[in-house]
Formats: structure tokens, C-alpha cells, sequence
């Protein structure tokens, strides 16, 4: 059986931080602010799906079959899955720009760290 980390504390439903690597083959161990995959935060549903997807090499009439599903689910499945993954952005150039520029003067005036201000812009 595979266990998979949880992503969000069950408490007050906060993002989890990895800080501890360990060797599977000598136990040596790494401690430091990590951060996980982008696909880590979905779940296995999800995970299955996007796994199902390239395997079928994208074509969504593979994915029905493959699945038994609708177009229109295959759709929406993928659709949900690429908001999860911060895909569906649709920001011009000027917007990022923009963006990148308040990020820069929030770090600038101390608001933000240079680590939060990469994860905005990493995020973007």
C-alpha cells in the first residue's frame, strides 16, 4: 500500500512545509524548508486522471474510453485539475508585469520576505 503525505494541516487547514528528507538506503537525513511537487497537492483521484491523460497522450476520446466518461466530463475533469495546478491563468504581459512590480515594492518595503516574494512570483 502507497501512503501519501498529506498537503494541509487537518487543524486549521494550513499548507504543509516539508523539512526533513531521509535516505531510504542509510537513514542519512537532510533537514531545510522544502518545497513539494506541484502535482503533490492532488489527490489520488486527480493523480489518476492526470496519469490516465498522458498515458492516453492527451487525446480526450482515448481518456472517454479509458475512463468510460463524457466528453464533457473529461472536460471539466481536466479544467478543474489545471485551476488545482494554477494553470488557468490569463494575465497579459502589462498584468504580470504590473504584478511582479507591487510584489517587488511589497518587498522592498518589507511587507514580504525575498522567499514569499519568489513564491508570488513563482506562483504567477
Amino acid at each position: 500500500m502507497i501512503r501519501t503525505a498529506p498537503t494541509t494541516c487537518p487543524v486549521c487547514q494550513g499548507e504543509y512545509e516539508i523539512t526533513t528528507l531521509t535516505c531510504k538506503r542509510c537513514g542519512a537525513g537532510l533537514n531545510g524548508h522544502f518545497h513539494g511537487c506541484d502535482f503533490c497537492n492532488l489527490n489520488q483521484e486527480d493523480a489518476y486522471f492526470v496519469l490516465t491523460f498522458l498515458k492516453c497522450r492527451g487525446s480526450i476520446k482515448e481518456m472517454e474510453k479509458a475512463l468510460g466518461i463524457s466528453y464533457p466530463t473529461v472536460k471539466s475533469r481536466l479544467d478543474k485539475i489545471i485551476t488545482a495546478l494554477g494553470l488557468d491563468t490569463t494575465m497579459s504581459r502589462d498584468e504580470i508585469k504590473a504584478e511582479r512590480q507591487k510584489i517587488f515594492a511589497r518587498l522592498e518595503n518589507g511587507e514580504i520576505t525575498a522567499d514569499e516574494a519568489a513564491d508570488l512570483i513563482r506562483k504567477m
